[in-house]
Parts: structure tokens; C-alpha cells; sequence
């Protein structure tokens, strides 16, 4: 029984509750693998995706996943909404729950966007990632995909490189993968690295061929040129000659290492094309999984898995 009302973050999960989400993505996974992806869990909840930023893979398998369980959807995006119009997050909100919406997936540029929304209606509201702060749907499908092919996640090391200071995946992925005991290094250059992850447990390189060695599991991050200030690092060529993951750094790690990425990916930037495309990578993979995942998310809070005596 997952007994929150909202998936605002991973932070203030407990390993049990991470297990749950996973666990019961198993069963959601077998659903989009037959010729027919539908069954009638949802039949009659509705679910709106409010998108503050442009998504493709988030809101694409949201969508996806309130269909394969017969949801009613819709989609509102901040640029057709009345929100360019000047209206308040709070406004919003109210007017979707006089729509009597059930679950309320939302994007937004500011932290902690998903927490004042929460707060204010009674409808289940997933963060489908707030600001640099948290992406916990992308942190458990990253978890899910790990566990399929090394059946637990206790004892990996888990590599994450590059813009760790902006990546709100980074942040969940962090959490989640602390929680279920991997060890977690940090790779990037110093001015994108935030402080206090060493105090956290975290292990931090600023050397990419130390951070490798022996490495179970290889996350790589996207420049996140939207969110930075200018200066953090001299050049993207620069960057690309200290950080990228190539066929060298990949012969530190294990031989069976897993390279992952939460996508977009700025190919022959943080990674090379051959590396993105080739048999250690499970990009494509996880894409899949995150529809699986969010449909078990969709199903704990507004279907058959909710006891909301723990809100928030």
C-alpha cells in the first residue's frame, strides 16, 4: 500500500516505497509489451499533464501511460493556456480541480512548484520535474533499468557525470540509488559540482578516469546551457576533451557496464555517437521502462495502490 497522497521527490521516500514503485512497474512493463497495451484500471479517473517547459519523453510517456490504463487525459502547456495570459500557478490549479482532475502531473521551471500545488488541491500531484531540484519518475526509471539487468541495485557503484549542479535528475538519481545502497561517485568540473555532497556520503571526482574505475553503472548528463550562467566552463569542445564518455574512459569500467542517459543527448559533447549507440547503452531501454514506471505511479496514487493517510 503506497500511503501518499503526491510523488513530489525521492528525498523523503523510504527505500520500502522506492521498492513499491518498482515493483509494481514489473507488471505495468508485461502490459505495454502485449499486442493490445490497454486495460481498464483507470477507467473513469482523469489526468492532466500541465507543462510549464517543453517535454518530449516525460510527457510523451505520461501520456502514454494514463492511456495503456484508460485514463482520460489531457494536456495543457503553459504557452495555450490562460497561464500566458498572467495567471498564478495557484489559479490554475483551482480551475483543474473544478474540473474534478484526479491526478495533476506537472513541469515547471521554479523548485518547489510541485509542493505549493500540492498544498493547495486535493488531486494527487506528480512532479514531472521542478527547476534544477528533483526529476523522481526519471531517477526510478533509471533505478527500474538497473534492477532489470543486475537484479539489485545494493553494492553498484553508480557514475554520474558532468552538470550535476543544474541536473534535477541528478539530484533524485542521487537519492534513489543512495537509498538502495549503491555507492554513488560524482564526476564534473568543479565549478558544476554543488557543495556538500562529501558530507552526504557521495564520493566526488573531478577527474573523469578516476571516477570510472570498476564502474557498474555510467549516468551521463546533458550541459544544461539553458539553466547556467555563462563561465562555468571555458568551452563545449573544452568540455567535451575532459568530460565526454569515449571508448577509452569506457575500458575503465566494468565489462559489463551499463551507460545510461536521461536525454536529450548533445552527441559528441557529453558522450560520442559509437558509445550512444552501441551495446552497453540501454538509452533506448529506458525510454521504454519510463512508461512502464509512470503507469505504476499513475495506478499507486489514483487507482488500486492509494491510502492517502500520509499526505505530502
Amino acid at each position: 500500500m503506497f500511503k501518499r497522497k503526491d510523488l513530489l521527490g525521492l528525498k523523503d521516500l523510504t527505500a520500502a516505497e522506492i521498492e513499491l514503485l518498482l515493483d509494481t512497474a514489473v507488471p505495468m512493463k508485461e502490459i505495454i509489451t502485449r499486442p493490445i497495451k490497454k486495460v481498464p484500471t483507470l477507467r473513469g479517473r482523469t489526468v492532466v499533464n500541465l507543462f510549464y517547459e517543453n517535454s518530449t519523453r516525460t510527457r510523451g510517456s505520461f501520456e502514454l501511460a494514463a492511456k495503456y490504463l484508460s485514463a482520460d487525459s489531457i494536456n495543457i502547456s503553459s504557452s495555450s493556456s490562460s497561464v500566458a495570459k498572467g495567471e498564478s500557478l495557484y489559479d490554475t490549479a483551482r480551475t483543474l480541480q473544478a474540473l474534478r482532475a484526479d491526478v495533476i502531473i506537472l513541469r515547471h521551471p521554479m523548485a518547489g512548484a510541485p509542493h505549493l500545488l500540492a498544498g493547495a488541491v486535493p488531486a494527487a500531484v506528480i512532479n514531472a520535474g521542478d527547476g534544477a531540484h528533483e526529476h523522481p519518475s526519471q531517477a526510478l526509471l533509471d533505478l527500474f533499468t538497473v534492477r532489470e539487468h543486475r537484479g539489485e541495485i545494493s553494492g553498484l557503484r553508480v557514475v554520474i557525470v558532468g552538470d550535476i549542479l543544474h541536473s534535477r535528475v541528478a539530484r533524485s538519481d542521487i537519492w534513489g540509488f543512495t537509498k538502495l545502497g549503491a555507492e554513488v561517485r560524482v564526476c564534473g568540473p568543479p565549478t558544476l559540482i554543488p557543495p556538500g555532497l562529501e558530507q552526504a556520503g557521495i564520493k566526488v571526482f573531478h577527474r573523469m578516469e578516476e571516477a570510472l574505475v570498476d564502474a557498474d553503472v555510467i549516468i551521463m548528463l546533458r550541459i544544461q546551457k539553458e539553466r547556467q550562467q555563462q563561465g562555468l566552463f571555458p568551452s563545449l569542445r573544452e568540455y567535451a576533451r575532459m568530460y565526454g564518455l569515449n571508448r577509452e574512459r569506457l575500458a575503465l569500467a566494468r565489462k559489463d557496464v551499463l551507460v545510461m542517459h536521461p536525454g536529450p543527448m548533445n552527441r559528441g559533447v557529453e558522450i560520442t555517437a559509437d558509445i550512444a549507440g552501441g551495446p552497453r547503452a540501454v538509452i533506448e531501454e529506458q525510454v521504454t521502462n519510463g512508461v512502464a514506471v509512470r503507469m505504476a505511479l499513475l495506478y499507486l496514487l489514483a487507482g488500486g495502490g492509494a491510502g492517502h493517510e500520509n499526505d505530502h
